[in-house]
């Protein structure tokens, strides 16, 4: 770990800790966070339950509490929030409405990453996911 940075590296899913809904179940996974100057570029790629590789789009999390529009997605935009070092909060919204929202916190010992994320998804239906990373 970084003494300066506890996000960048690599991270794996701990899947035995991690909560997931339904058939959204991976068996495995890798988490990787870049420094940039601007914030982090985090990129995930993991196996479903049904054995298939699967690649999360990147991305980007500036850092600079300003609206930044979601590629592929019209009309919505994620906000990051920093509060310390460890801490890392973002809000998708769309208009005035809240679409999304996730926290990623480092433990003080920068062991073990969680990343709480809950929105709604395709179908217009809730969801909560809490996935367990732990510091490779």
């Amino acid at each position: 770990m970084s003494a300066k940075d506890p996000f960048a590296g690599v991270w794996n899913l701990n899947p035995g800790r991690s909560q997931f809904r339904g058939g959204h179940r991976p068996t495995s996974g890798t988490m990787f966070w870049e420094r940039t100057s601007d914030g982090y570029l985090m990129r995930a790629e993991g196996v479903s339950c049904d054995g298939k590789a699967v690649q999360e789009r990147p991305q980007t999390l500036n850092l600079d509490e300003k609206d930044h529009p979601v590629p592929g997605v019209p009309g919505v935009v994620a906000v990051v929030h920093h509060p310390d070092a460890n801490t890392i909060h973002v809000q998708a919204r769309n208009a005035d409405l809240v679409v999304g929202e996730g926290s990623y916190i480092v433990s003080a010992d920068g062991a073990t990453l969680i990343a709480a994320v809950a929105g709604t998804d395709a179908q217009q239906k809730p969801f909560l996911t809490v996935a367990v990373w732990d510091r490779q």
